[in-house]
């Protein structure tokens, strides 16, 4: 059977692992800890190539169809 890359379809945006310090530095921002954060499996296939560990951060960038405006969204892996 063959397998599906949905990172390259249309509606996936980018999905990005964030570093430990750009972890700190985005739940200092919101005042917030990571059971706080929305949550993502580990095996969701828009990260599974991203080598991720529970606990580890991923910031999806999503943009408006109508205005272009760029928006980001933060999970943390569970």
């Amino acid at each position: 059977m063959k397998e599906i890359d949905v990172k390259s379809h249309v509606l996936v945006p980018p999905h990005i692992k964030l570093s430990e310090e750009e972890k700190e530095k985005i739940l200092k921002k919101y005042n917030a800890t990571e059971k706080e954060l929305p949550k993502i499996k580990k095996n969701d296939p828009a990260i599974k190539d991203l080598n991720v560990k529970e606990g580890d951060v991923i910031e999806i960038k999503r943009k408006v169809l109508t205005t272009g405006e760029e928006y980001s969204y933060y999970r943390v892996v569970v």
